[in-house]
């Protein structure tokens, strides 16, 4: 299989997006240790995928439209994913919501670990995965990293401009 990837910077710090032959296949945060082969690098590749991260983190974007290659998956990780992206832009569910969605309330813990092995975060958006009681739970981005892109999500939901992005990258810095 083809790899290819390219560096976007984002609000949120550099993110890694990588595709295989079929779409998408995963986003990384800063931090990542996977190494890629220089011979991938193909910014030119990801110019749609490029510009609906723009669109998104300048509050003109709820739903992304782009390929995705979900193979890695077992099928119950991609019935969740899928529901994932369901989940209205600027709300939140939680991982019973989550479970019940799927038909699954089993499940619960399968679910929540699930939501964390999400390969491509923000496009599927398992940040508006939150706890029980209202609480952040984990981000493979980090908690900062959700709660900047929850806000984010609030602030277009409410017709409001997001923050200016030296101010929505201090905010996931701190």
């Amino acid at each position: 299989m083809t790899t290819s990837w390219t560096i976007y910077e984002s609000p949120l710090g550099p993110l890694t997006v990588i595709a295989g032959a079929s779409g998408m296949s995963r986003i990384r945060f800063p931090g990542s240790d996977e190494r890629l082969d220089e011979a991938g690098r193909r910014p030119a590749a990801f110019a749609v995928a490029t510009e609906q991260l723009d669109e998104y983190f300048a509050g003109d974007r709820q739903a992304f439209e782009l390929d995705l290659d979900l193979s890695a998956g077992t099928a119950f990780q991609r019935k969740v994913w899928v529901q994932l992206r369901v989940i209205p832009y600027g709300t939140t569910v939680s991982y019973g919501d989550l479970a019940r969605a799927i038909g699954r309330p089993d499940r619960l813990r399968a679910v929540a670990a699930t939501v964390g092995r999400t390969p491509v975060p923000i496009v599927i958006p398992c940040h508006r995965v939150i706890g029980a009681d209202g609480s952040l739970t984990g981000y493979g981005g980090g908690l900062h990293r959700k709660q900047a892109l929850l806000e984010l999500e609030a602030r277009g939901a409410a017709g409001q401009a997001p923050e200016p992005a030296w101010a929505f990258r201090q905010l996931t810095l701190s």
